[in-house]
């Protein structure tokens, strides 16, 4: 049985764009969620970046890929790439951005 290119490379791309529209959507609920720790940390004085907890969830995510076999580098700079928009989020809130 030949594979007609054309519709396969048209199937791969119907699953890429699903896959990106769940992506968004589960960037979405977690930044509801970081806006409502955001909320919380500028309502109470606490500091809009906790090293702690980010090298925790570096670590965590790093595994996360690894167990996933997808780079756990790249996992690291997506995570450090969200986390940094967040903390500038924690900032606006407490009226440092």
């Amino acid at each position: 049985m030949t594979i007609d290119p054309q519709a396969e490379l048209k199937r791969l791309r119907a699953s890429i764009d699903n896959i990106d529209a769940a992506v968004v959507h589960m960037l979405a609920e977690r930044f509801k969620a970081t806006k409502a720790v955001g909320e919380l940390k500028a309502q109470h004085a606490m500091p809009p970046a906790d090293k702690s907890r980010e090298a925790e969830q570096i670590a965590r995510l790093r595994q996360l890929a690894h167990d996933a076999d997808l780079d756990p580098d790249f996992a690291e700079k997506f995570l450090n790439f969200i986390v940094t928009e967040v903390i500038r989020h924690h900032e606006k809130l407490q009226g440092k951005g």
